[in-house]
C-alpha cells in the first residue's frame, strides 16, 4: 500500500472517529411524552417488593404477609398465598408498637420455568429472627406449608428498625440479599449509634453493621442449592474459615441497604441506602446523608463510623457525653464490647452518590427535602429479547436509573467506561413517583415502579403499581381520571372527568367508561365527562379507556364506594394561631366529627370511638416513629369498637375476659396469639366457626356478623396483651406547648391528630377519616423553605443561604398569620462576597403578591464569617464495659439537652424587627430580596433566620 493510500485511509478513520464522537456527544434524551405512565392497580396494603414471572405475571409482597399476583392479561389481582409474619416491636418496658418488619422481599429462581421456586424474606412470627425461605409456586397457589428455610438472621424486636430485604440473582445463580442494621437510633440525635454502655447493645451498631461476625447491616451473597441449603461462592469479603467472620458477607457497614440490582455486563451491584437524621454538622460528626451506592467487589462501606464520601464521626462517649477523636477511614477499628468479630476492619469505601436533607453541593440536582434512597436498575438493551417492542432507546444504554422514596424523582445516572460516576439528569422530570419502594424492568423492557403510599403501616389509596412504556412510533394516550366525589350514601351521583388526558400525536380520542361491581360490568358510559348514577350499595371500579384512531389505547381507573359516606373530622381552633406554637401559651381546641349515617360527636358517635393524640417531634425526626405512635392509638380505638360489638353479641355465653368458661378467656387468646399476624384467620373463624384449638367444644358459626365487625372484635381481644397508647388527649381542651425535657432546646413540631372509623354497614366496610394539626416552632429555617428561587445554599466553610440575582425568594406554604404582629429577620450583606445589599419584602401568595412588611435597607458590611463551635476534648473516649449500670448521659457543658450540636453561626447578624400588616387566615408567605441594581449572579443578601412574633 503506497503512502497516499495509507494517508487517505488514516484520514478516513480519523473522520469516522470524529463523526462517531460527535454522534455520541450530541445524543439527546427522547421527548418525555414518548414515555407513557399507566397505573395498573392501586389501594394496595403496604407493598414491599415485586418480581416478574416468565409468563408475564407480576408478583409482589405486602408487609403484613400477603403474596399477590397481578395478571396483565386479565388485569386482575389475587392473593396466591399468605405468610404469618411478625409486625410488632415490644420494648423493655412492655410498649408494643408497629414494626417495619414483616414480609419484606421476594425473588424468582433463575431456573423458575423448571422448578417454580420463589425466595421470600420475612420476620418469623414468634422467634426474633428474619428468615430466607424457598417456596414452590404451583399454578396460582404458593405452597407455604412446604417452605424450606435457607438462611436465618437473628434480630432484636425491642427497638426500631431497618430491615433491608432486597434480593437479586446474578448470572451465576448467586443470590444477593440486603439486611438492615436492626439498630435503634433513638438516643443518638441522628449521629452514629455507638452506645457502648451496658444494656444498650441495641443502640450500638458496632454489634451489627461494623461486626464481621454478624449478618446485620450487610449485603449477603450466597448460592442456593437444590436441597434448600446454600454454599458460599468465591470472592466474598471473608474467605470460608476466617476466624470471627461470616463468609456470607459480600459488603458490610450498612445502615439500611434497600433495593439491590446488578449490572448484567460488569457484575457490579447497586443499591439505595437510607441514612441517619441529623440535619447539621456538629462536633459529633457530619449531618445525615442518604446514599446510592455501587460495589465493584466486596468491601466495607463505613457505617457507623463514616457517611457519604467517608465523612467521619467522632468516638462519642454516651456515658459522660464527651467527644473523642474522629474515626480513621483508612484504618477503622471496632473496639466495642458488643463486637464479637474482628477488631481491624477493611478500609472504608466512599459512597457513590450522597445527599443531605438540605441542598447538596456535589449533587445539586437531587434537591432539598426529606430523603429515602430506594435504588433501581442499570439498563442494557441486551437484557431483553430482540422482539421486545418497547425497549428503552439506546440513549439509556448503561445508565443507572435511581428512584427516591420521599422526593419522588427518578434520576438517570451516566457512568464512564470504568463504571465511575459521570453525571445525572432527571428522568420524566414532570412526573412524580412518590413513595417508590421498588423499581425494576420487566422481561419485555417496560419499567415498573411499586409505590408504598403516603401513610406508614396501613393500606393507602395511592399505594399502587405503575408501568412506564416507551413509545417509539404512534404513542399511547396518557390517561387521567377523576370524579367529583369517590364515596357517598344512596342514591349516589358523581361527575366523572377525563381532564388531563392527552394524545401526544394530536389524535382525537374516544372515551369509554366501564363500571364494574365484583368483576361484573354494570354500566358503560361514553364521553369526556359523563355523570355516573348508582342505586345499589357496594364497591365499584370505574375504568376509563381512551383510544386513538389507530386503535392504540390506554386506561386509568378509580374506585367508588356507594352506601357509606366517609366521616368528616376536624380540629377546630376557635381563636389563636393554627401554624405556630408559642412556649408558655396554651391553645384551645375542639375535635368535631360528623358522619351522614352515624350522626355527630355526642349524638350517634360516642366520644370513645374517636381517637385524638399529640406528639412532639424534634428536628431531624423519623416519620416512621411518629406514625408508630399514632397508629397505636388507632388500634386502641378500633379495639374499643370491638368491645362494644362483643357486648352486643352472644360471645359472653362462652367467653369471659379473664376466666376460662366453655371456651378460652379473651386474655388466653391474646396471650396465645401475641405478636402474630392472625387478624384474617381469627375473624374468619368467628364467622364460620371451628374447633380443635382449645379443646373438643366447637365454636358456633356467626354468619350474621360482617367481616368488618369480626375484625373489630378480634382487634379488641388481641389488644388485651398490649399496653395502651400514652399520647391520647381529650376531644376538647387546651394544648400546652411544653417541650419535653429530653428535647429542651430543639425547635420541633407538635403533631395533633384526630381520627374516626365509622360503623359501615353489611355491604360497605367502615371508612376512616383523619385530620392533622401541625404546630411548628416560630423560628423558620431558611434552608427548609418550601419554595426557593435564586437561592445558593452553601455548606462550607459555614452554612449560608445566599439570595442571588433579581428578586430571589424563599417561601413557606400555608402559614396561619392570625395574631402575628411582627417578624424578626436576620440577614446580612458582606463585602467579602460582593453582596449588593437590599431589602427583604414579605409578600402573600406570590413573589409579587400583597406586601405586608419589609426590612429597612440591609447595607453592605465588613463583617467576618462564621465558624464552628470548638470540639470538646476527651482523652478517655471509650464507653463503659458490659456490666456497668446504665445511667442517662449528662449533656456536655454549655450544650442544650437533646441537641446533637451543630455548626452555629458565630458573630452572625442581629435580627431586625419587621412590623407587618394585620392578616388573618392561611397564606403562602414569600420573603423576597430586592435591589434593582443587583447583577444577575450577584448576591443580594445572606438570610440566616426568621422568627414570627405575636
Amino acid at each position: 500500500m503506497n503512502n497516499f493510500t495509507m494517508g487517505k485511509l488514516m484520514r478516513l478513520l480519523m473522520l469516522s472517529c470524529v463523526a462517531l464522537w460527535s454522534f455520541q456527544g450530541n445524543a439527546q434524551a427522547p421527548d418525555e411524552n414518548r414515555f407513557v405512565k399507566s397505573v395498573l392497580m392501586e389501594k394496595l396494603d403496604e407493598p414491599m417488593e415485586m418480581v416478574f414471572l416468565p409468563d408475564g405475571r407480576i408478583l409482589f409482597v405486602e408487609r403484613k404477609g400477603d403474596v399477590k399476583q397481578y395478571n396483565p392479561s386479565t388485569k386482575e389481582t389475587k392473593v396466591i398465598g399468605h405468610i404469618v409474619v411478625n409486625t410488632k416491636y415490644k420494648n423493655r418496658v412492655g410498649m408494643v408498637r408497629e414494626a417495619e418488619e414483616g414480609l419484606m422481599g421476594i425473588a424468582v429462581d433463575p431456573n423458575f420455568k423448571v422448578n417454580h421456586w420463589l425466595y421470600l424474606y420475612y420476620a418469623h412470627p414468634t422467634e426474633s429472627k428474619h428468615i430466607l425461605v424457598r417456596m414452590e409456586l404451583k399454578g396460582e397457589e404458593l405452597l407455604v406449608d412446604q417452605q424450606k428455610v435457607v438462611l436465618e438472621v437473628p434480630t432484636q424486636r425491642e427497638e426500631c428498625c431497618h430491615t433491608g430485604g432486597g434480593m437479586v440473582f446474578d448470572k451465576s445463580g448467586n443470590l444477593f440479599l440486603t439486611v438492615g442494621n436492626n439498630t435503634s437510633n433513638s438516643n443518638s440525635d441522628g449521629y452514629a449509634p455507638i452506645d457502648e454502655r451496658a444494656g444498650q447493645a441495641y443502640w450500638d451498631d458496632q454489634r451489627g453493621a461494623a461486626n464481621t461476625n454478624n449478618l446485620l447491616g450487610k449485603i449477603l451473597r450466597i448460592h442456593p442449592e437444590k436441597d434448600g441449603s446454600y454454599t458460599i461462592p468465591k470472592g466474598n469479603l471473608f474467605p470460608v474459615g476466617t476466624p470471627k467472620t461470616r463468609p456470607e458477607i459480600y459488603t458490610m457497614g450498612h445502615r439500611n441497604p434497600w433495593r439491590v440490582s446488578i449490572d448484567s455486563k460488569t457484575g457490579y451491584i447497586y443499591w439505595g441506602e437510607v441514612g441517619p437524621d441529623a440535619s447539621v454538622d456538629s462536633d459529633r460528626g457530619p449531618r445525615g446523608y442518604d446514599e446510592f451506592n455501587q460495589a465493584k467487589g466486596p468491601g466495607f462501606f463505613g457505617w457507623p463510623y463514616f457517611i457519604g464520601d467517608n465523612k467521619a464521626y467522632a468516638d462519642y462517649n454516651f456515658e459522660n457525653s464527651t467527644v473523642g477523636p474522629r474515626f480513621n477511614p483508612a484504618k477503622p477499628l471496632n473496639e466495642s464490647p458488643n463486637n464479637d468479630g474482628l477488631k481491624e476492619l477493611p478500609a472504608a469505601q466512599k459512597a457513590f452518590i450522597w445527599y443531605p436533607y438540605g441542598t447538596s453541593e456535589e449533587f445539586p440536582l437531587v434537591g432539598a427535602s426529606g430523603r429515602s434512597a430506594t435504588g433501581g436498575p442499570v439498563y442494557h438493551r441486551s437484557d431483553f429479547p430482540t422482539t421486545a417492542k418497547r425497549a428503552f432507546p439506546s440513549y439509556y444504554e448503561g445508565k443507572w436509573l435511581i428512584v427516591e422514596f420521599m422526593r419522588g424523582w427518578i434520576m438517570s445516572v451516566t457512568l464512564d467506561e470504568n463504571g465511575n460516576y459521570k453525571s445525572m439528569e432527571r428522568f420524566l422530570p414532570n412526573q412524580s413517583f412518590g413513595s417508590a419502594i421498588d423499581m425494576k424492568f420487566s422481561p419485555d423492557g417496560d419499567l415498573y415502579v411499586l409505590e408504598y403510599g403516603s401513610a406508614w403501616f396501613r393500606g393507602n389509596d395511592n399505594a399502587r403499581l405503575v408501568k412506564i412504556e416507551y413509545q417509539g412510533g404512534n404513542r399511547k394516550p396518557s390517561v387521567e381520571v377523576s370524579a367529583g366525589k369517590l364515596s357517598g350514601a344512596l342514591p349516589f351521583k358523581t361527575k366523572l372527568s377525563s381532564e388531563g388526558t392527552k394524545d401526544y400525536d394530536g389524535d382525537k380520542l374516544t372515551y369509554t367508561w366501564t363500571v364494574k361491581n365484583q368483576g361484573k360490568v354494570v354500566k358503560t358510559l361514553t364521553g369526556e365527562s359523563p355523570e355516573l348514577a348508582l342505586n345499589q350499595a357496594g364497591k365499584y371500579q370505574v375504568v376509563l379507556k381512551a383510544t386513538d384512531p389507530k386503535g392504540l389505547s390506554n386506561t386509568a381507573s378509580l374506585e367508588v364506594q356507594v352506601g357509606n359516606e366517609s366521616p368528616k373530622v376536624d380540629i377546630v381552633v376557635p381563636s389563636g394561631n393554627k401554624s405556630f406554637y408559642f412556649p408558655g401559651q396554651k391553645l384551645a381546641y375542639q375535635i368535631q366529627v360528623e358522619d351522614k349515617e352515624d350522626g355527630v360527636l355526642g349524638k350517634g358517635i360516642a366520644p370513645e370511638s374517636v381517637a385524638a393524640t399529640i406528639d412532639y417531634i424534634a428536628s431531624g425526626y423519623d416519620p416512621i416513629e411518629m406514625s408508630q405512635s399514632h397508629r397505636k392509638a388507632d388500634s386502641d380505638l378500633f379495639a374499643s369498637v370491638g368491645l362494644k360489638l362483643i357486648n352486643q353479641s352472644d360471645c359472653k355465653s362462652c367467653h369471659l375476659p379473664n376466666v376460662r368458661s366453655v371456651g378460652p378467656s379473651y386474655q388466653e387468646v391474646a396471650a396465645k396469639y401475641k405478636g402474630q399476624n392472625v387478624l384474617e384467620q381469627l375473624s374468619a373463624k368467628i364467622i364460620s366457626g371451628g374447633m380443635g384449638v382449645w379443646g373438643e367444644h366447637a365454636m358456633s358459626a356467626h354468619p350474621q356478623i360482617s367481616k368488618a365487625d369480626a375484625k373489630s372484635m378480634v382487634n379488641y381481644i388481641l389488644s388485651l396483651g398490649d399496653k395502651k397508647a400514652n399520647n391520647n388527649i381529650p376531644l376538647a381542651g387546651e394544648i400546652d406547648a411544653v417541650i419535653p425535657k429530653e428535647n429542651v432546646g430543639s425547635k420541633g413540631v407538635f403533631v395533633v391528630r384526630a381520627t374516626y372509623l365509622d360503623k359501615g354497614n353489611s355491604k360497605i366496610a367502615p371508612a376512616q377519616s383523619e385530620k392533622w394539626l401541625l404546630l411548628r416552632h416560630p423560628s423558620l429555617d431558611p434552608e427548609k423553605a418550601d419554595l426557593r428561587f435564586g437561592i445558593q445554599q452553601l455548606i462550607t466553610p459555614a452554612r449560608a443561604t445566599n439570595m442571588v440575582g433579581q428578586n430571589p425568594y424563599i417561601a413557606y406554604k400555608q402559614l396561619d398569620l392570625t395574631g402575628i404582629k411582627s417578624m424578626d429577620i436576620a440577614a446580612s450583606a458582606q463585602a467579602r462576597t460582593n453582596a449588593s445589599g437590599g431589602v427583604i419584602e414579605i409578600r402573600l401568595d406570590s413573589p409579587t403578591g400583597t406586601l405586608i412588611g419589609k426590612t429597612t435597607p440591609i447595607a453592605v458590611s465588613q463583617a467576618t464569617g462564621f465558624g464552628p463551635p470548638p470540639a470538646a476534648a476527651n482523652t478517655q473516649q471509650k464507653g463503659a464495659p458490659l456490666g456497668t449500670p446504665t445511667t442517662a448521659p449528662t449533656p456536655a457543658a454549655g450544650a442544650p439537652a437533646g441537641q446533637g450540636g451543630g455548626q452555629r453561626r458565630m458573630g452572625g447578624p442581629a435580627p431586625v424587627k419587621v412590623d407587618i400588616q394585620s392578616v388573618s387566615g392561611t397564606h403562602d408567605v414569600y420573603f423576597v430580596a430586592v435591589n434593582p441594581q443587583t447583577a444577575p449572579q450577584q448576591i443580594v443578601v445572606q438570610i440566616s433566620g426568621i422568627e414570627v412574633k405575636e
